[in-house]
């Protein structure tokens, strides 16, 4: 396996891992606390990562931090929260799987990213390939929730953009700017959930194990590998890696929650993977894969010291996350 084609499989696992999400939100979370599982996934996580990390943002790097948090993890989440409740089945998602079209002119106008016709009619199959996946017949279009969709998808996509712009400062791993990025987006998000859902809820043991698991795979590793994969591959190729998400939910619902699958999911997720592959083909090859530095080579390791709708809208339309 190529060096290039092993950076894709690990950042792959990001967005498979979000498809979970779905599953994992409606068999062990509490009801209707979009916010707050926003919350548990994004500050613990952080502050786990800063933990294991002992590093904290320097100078120009505390404001670069917040806005990426913001971007990626505050503003996001909130965002397409909102456009899961306010637009009913796979709706969401699929305003949220036009975030590669985003990606493309960001990256263009902010990278030097020339955007091509291969990478155009690949994002526009990878969404046309989504909406075949979640899409319900008779869906109905809200215009708070679309716009909702289209801001958060926006601002995923700007994070990714600015993420690959900025870097990171040098000494400085991947791993210690993941939690930065979280924690900035955990306390961005913390007043708005408890404005808007009040106090927490009462907690089972299997709510705890939920959010743990949404905590730490699903988003302190899921996260870090994401943004190591920006550093590595073209803006474009990450963000194409987005259409894993709404296939893993698909998958997972129809294994583990007896969801039918038929053959308009089907050949959907067949045009929505065909994409993804595409999108890792560019002939670009310049930034693409860089060398795997000391602080490059961090992980877990070795380092010591809403409704049901909800998670799939999420999750389908992170990037899509």
């Amino acid at each position: 396996m190529s060096r290039k084609a092993a950076v894709v499989a690990l950042t792959a696992l990001a967005p498979i891992s979000w498809g979970s999400t779905y599953f994992v939100t409606t068999e062990f979370l509490p009801p209707d606390r979009p916010l707050f599982t926003g919350l548990m996934r994004a500050l613990p996580a952080g502050l786990l990562l800063l933990a294991l990390t002992r590093k904290l943002p320097q100078g120009a790097w505390w404001w670069k931090s917040a806005v990426l948090g913001a971007l990626n993890i505050g503003a996001f989440f909130p965002l397409l929260f909102l456009a899961a409740y306010r637009l009913p089945g796979g709706v969401a998602a699929v305003v949220g799987s036009v975030g590669p079209l985003f990606v493309v002119g960001l990256a263009a106008l902010f990278l030097g990213e020339k955007p091509t016709v291969r990478t155009l009619l690949t994002a526009i199959a990878a969404a046309f390939g989504v909406s075949l996946v979640v899409l319900k017949a008779g869906a109905a279009f809200d215009t708070v929730g679309v716009l909702a969709g289209l801001l958060s998808s926006l601002s995923m996509s700007a994070g990714v953009v600015f993420t690959k712009r900025w870097g990171r400062p040098e000494g400085v791993g991947a791993l210690a700017l993941t939690g930065w990025q979280l924690t900035a987006g955990g306390l961005i998000i913390l007043p708005i959930a408890f404005l808007i859902e009040g106090a927490p809820p009462a907690l089972t043991g299997t709510n705890l194990a939920g959010y743990a698991y949404l905590a730490f795979g699903n988003t302190a590793i899921s996260y870090f590998l994401w943004f190591r994969g920006i550093e590595r591959l073209s803006a474009s190729s990450v963000t194409l890696l987005g259409p894993l998400s709404p296939i893993t939910a698909a998958i997972i619902g129809w294994v583990a929650l007896g969801q039918a699958l038929g053959a308009v999911q089907l050949l959907g997720m067949t045009i929505a993977f065909g994409a993804t592959l595409a999108g890792q083909l560019s002939p670009r090859k310049a930034k693409e894969v860089g060398p795997i530095g000391e602080a490059d080579a961090e992980s877990f390791s070795s380092t010591e010291g809403n409704g049901q709708e909800v998670s799939m809208d999420l999750e389908g339309s992170a990037v899509r996350r």
